[in-house]
């Protein structure tokens, strides 16, 4: 129980803290990645490690931080959100459910970074987010999206929507696919508790969108869904 007061009371006052300076950096500095690798990634670390949570990273070699892309992961806990920034070596930016940006101070800071909110109850606006987010991908930036659009109750992979891959033929990307383990084991779907422990994270081969029409969209999401549920069998 002191453990999970301490917990929750320090990630209340240190996200109030990092996002204030990410804030204030921001009118200093209009570079939105400043913002990304200056606050929302030692903001992860210090986290992570203040909970005695480890990330190890397989795969680090298939990212390219030049070549702007699609990061696609699945989803078990809101850990994976510091296990991504912690742990893939790249610049990005989350497209995050629409409710997150409403929260004071983190959703100012969020869109200071650069980071998109999707409406999914909209179609339209949803359609908007995925264009403004190809159009970030074509000025240089990686996008990295949750396609199963919820976190896993029961850690199995969902089903994935098809913005994410509309917006990568948009943008004419690769698709990165990326595996995240056990974060399920350190904070359940619904649960305040963590729990102590490593989270496993995968980062496979680019997926050439190019080899692949807009007809074929299906066949591309099998093909990114299979490869992040065989990664877990390699990690």
């Amino acid at each position: 129980m002191i453990r999970f007061l301490f917990l929750n009371i320090f990630i209340i006052i240190h996200s109030i803290m990092m996002c204030l300076f990410g804030i204030i950096l921001s009118f200093f500095n209009k570079d939105d990645n400043i913002i990304h690798r200056r606050v929302a990634v030692p903001w992860a670390k210090i986290y992570l490690k203040v909970c005695s949570v480890n990330v190890e990273v397989k795969g680090a070699d298939n990212v390219n931080r030049d070549l702007p892309c699609i990061y696609m992961s699945n989803h078990q806990s809101y850990f994976d959100i510091f296990t991504l920034l912690a742990g893939l070596p790249a610049d990005f930016k989350f497209i995050m459910k629409k409710s997150l940006m409403k929260i004071p101070l983190l959703g100012t800071t969020m869109r200071r970074a650069g980071y998109l909110s999707v409406d999914r109850g909209d179609t339209k606006k949803a359609i908007m987010s995925m264009d403004a987010a190809a159009e970030k991908i074509r000025k240089g930036a990686s996008i990295l999206v949750f396609p199963e659009g919820t976190r896993s109750k029961d850690g199995h992979i969902q089903g994935f929507k098809k913005g994410g891959f509309h917006t990568a033929f948009k943008a004419g990307c690769d698709i990165v696919p990326i595996t995240i383990l056990n974060s399920r084991d350190i904070v359940p779907k619904g649960s305040l508790r963590i729990k102590k422990g490593t989270i496993n994270m995968s980062i496979g081969k680019p997926i050439p969108v190019k080899d692949y029409s807009k007809q074929d969209i299906n066949d591309l999401i099998t093909r990114t869904r299979e490869t992040i549920i065989s990664q877990m069998t390699g990690i």
